[in-house]
């Protein structure tokens, strides 16, 4: 038999599965709580939220509010790393019922002696909880309810409202009911807020053709740093395999000084815990991790969890790995795609805890290089419960690192990875295009269950990905892609310099790079100046400049009546940082029309007064006075972001 309960606490969110995962938070941000709370009959009933980190050994309890329909909500804030615990507790609260009761009997002029002793109960069982001071107004009014000669104060002071806050404040909690413990995972700001940049260190180099060094990239760190990235991506950094070795542009066939993919991964020279030998040594690539850090930039790795054949773990463990009749192994496929350089991991290998032990002692190898940030490739082609697993033991002891899941793959998949423990994830922004499917797909990510555990990053392309809306644009195109990637998500990252030289040959009728780097050392000019690159740098300042900027969930699109222009209004959680952005998504010509502002929404706006933005491209300020604002935009600068000022 149950221990007899009145009170139900049901639907609480936010929650995941159920509470079979966390939901996901970064420090200092919001956990908005809500609940249905119920009891049978007409009882006032109490509700609270009770949360506390990991590292606490009491919790930390807030009243919730009551709201329509038996609904309840509160909101906490999460201040440190790590995970919270949290949980929705419910109750009859006897004693503002007493006073509810006894009021509406005064009031209805019955003689209430019997009600002003039940509420010397209600007194007694609280007066040794309560602050000094109300513990005298207590003894008061144990006095004044028990005296018949002062029934008439008596009578006042059940009604006091310094009574009703006591109760309130001091509840005596009886057959109280509770939700399962729910958790939040928190991780620093960087899980919400980044802003990446890609390029092969191979091709850092000044001199055509020859091999680049991490001393080159060192060379290439202030343009990264001027251009506003807080994150420089490297493709793998390992040796390459020589046995079915790439040629250029995917070629089966390698020549003599073919370089090959570089996430074709191991050697005779090494594998996963080794440097290729022509960037360099583990010591410069320790001293490029320093100099990024003191330039605010961290550098992240690629975690790529495959193997060339002639890698050592082919020889070493061959078990892990499926071997066909014929004595061979089957490659990597992606069809159409084909992958001969490449070898997949067979993790249903019954030697699977060894595979397991290496893939950590990998990863927190690099972590003690000064690695805290990892891009894995290809994350959905392992077993989910395996990255859970990984990520989770990194955890414990390095709360710091961040994984970006590289899964181009379809939409449950990608959120399973997300509730597995992975920190960010690709998004299909790259091929989202017409206003009506971007305003569709952030609303998706924004608006639903995926707000809670999904940090997207946007990339308006990569090196397996040249977009065909890229191909033979102009670059009014260019700047619209990036503004949009970088305003719409707070997580955003390019593929450069091809994407700010505007680099966009393609094999035909594929979304595919001509020449791809991935297969060939590619020579630029790192010299090389233009106005996209002017453009990527004045909004990664604004991001860096407006809290608005730094979060993706708080989005609201605004009405305007031309469906080439976009709009939207974003805030930060106390509002101290408003923006607006409206984006021209005709790249050839210039679009007028009239955008209705989100005046409700904006805060602290009192009536008649304008509205007060300025245009960080321009540099003009204005007051709009009106609620619908005639807006145009050329297309050579397709853009406003406007800082509402109010």
């Amino acid at each position: 038999m149950q221990n007899q309960k009145r009170v139900v606490v049901d639907y609480v969110s936010p929650t995941l599965n159920n509470g079979e995962f966390p939901i996901k938070r970064v420090i200092n941000e919001i956990v908005h709580v809500k609940a249905y709370v119920l009891a049978d009959g007409h009882d006032l009933i109490g509700a609270s939220v009770l949360f506390k980190h990991e590292n606490a050994s009491e919790w930390t309890e807030l009243r919730m509010n009551p709201s329509y329909d038996n609904e309840w909500y509160i909101s906490f804030a999460v201040e440190k790393q790590g995970f919270y615990d949290y949980k929705v507790t419910g109750w009859v609260d006897h004693a503002l019922n007493w006073q509810h009761g006894i009021i509406r009997k005064i009031e209805d002029h019955q003689q209430v002696s019997s009600e002003l002793l039940e509420g010397v109960g209600f007194i007694d069982a609280i007066i040794e909880r309560v602050s000094d001071f109300d513990r005298g107004y207590l003894e008061h009014l144990q006095n004044v309810f028990t005296n018949k000669d002062l029934y008439d104060n008596a009578v006042s002071e059940a009604r006091s409202d310094r009574l009703n806050h006591i109760f309130y404040s001091y509840p005596v909690k009886q057959l109280v009911n509770s939700s399962k413990v729910f958790q939040v995972y928190v991780d620093r700001l960087k899980a919400r807020f980044s802003t990446w940049y890609e390029f092969f260190p191979r091709s850092a180099s000044k001199k055509k053709e020859i091999h680049g060094t991490f001393k080159d990239c060192e060379r290439l760190l202030p343009r990264v740093a001027e251009m506003g990235f807080d994150t420089l991506y490297f493709p793998p950094v390992h040796p390459i395999g020589e046995v079915n070795r790439k040629g250029k542009n995917n070629s089966t066939e390698a020549f003599e000084g073919d370089v090959g993919s570089p996430w074709g991964i191991g050697s005779k020279l090494g594998g996963h815990k080794d440097i290729h030998s022509e960037l360099g040594t583990i010591k410069d690539f320790k001293s490029l991790i320093k100099k990024a850090k003191k330039m605010d930039i961290e550098i992240a790795m690629d975690f790529a969890l495959q193997v060339a054949p002639d890698h050592p773990w082919v020889r070493e463990h061959p078990s892990w790995f499926k071997w066909r009749p014929d004595g061979t192994v089957q490659y990597a496929e992606n069809p159409p795609k084909k992958y001969q350089d490449i070898l997949p991991i067979y993790f249903e290998t019954e030697d699977y805890k060894n595979l397991w032990k290496e893939t950590l002692d990998t990863f927190l190898y690099w972590i003690n290089c000064g690695i805290n940030v990892f891009r894995v490739d290809n994350p959905h082609t392992k077993p989910f419960y395996f990255w859970n697993w990984v990520i989770s033991e990194i955890k414990k002891e390095h709360p710091d690192v961040l994984f970006l899941a590289e899964a181009f793959t379809g939409p449950k998949i990608m959120q399973q990875l997300a509730k597995q423990g992975f920190t960010q994830s690709y998004t299909y922004f790259t091929w989202r295009e017409s206003k009506h499917d971007l305003i569709e797909y952030v609303e998706e990510l924004t608006k639903t269950e995926q707000r809670e555990f999904m940090h997207p990053n946007f990339w308006p392309n990569t090196p397996d990905i040249n977009p065909f809306h890229l191909q033979g644009a102009n670059e009014s195109k260019y700047i619209q892609r990036y503004v949009l990637a970088a305003t719409l998500s707070s997580n955003v990252g390019i593929y450069g310099p091809v994407f700010e030289y505007m680099i966009d040959e393609s094999l035909p009728n594929r979304e595919e790079y001509l020449h791809s780097e991935k297969f060939q050392i590619t020579n630029y000019d790192w010299s090389i100046k233009n106005n996209l690159i002017n453009v990527i740098t004045k909004i990664n300042k604004i991001r860096q400049e407006e809290e608005a900027l730094q979060q993706t969930n708080n989005i609201k699109f605004c009405h305007i009546e031309n469906d080439n222009l976009i709009a939207f209004y974003k805030w930060n959680d106390d509002k101290s940082s408003e923006v607006l952005v409206i984006i021209n998504l005709d790249p050839f010509n210039e679009q007028h029309g009239f955008m209705q502002l989100p005046l409700s929404d904006l805060k602290e706006i009192e009536f008649g007064r304008p509205v007060q933005v300025y245009d960080f491209i321009s540099g003009q300020s204005y007051n709009w006075y009106d609620e619908w604002c005639y807006i145009e935009l050329q297309a050579e600068l397709p853009i406003h972001v406007f800082k509402i000022n109010k």
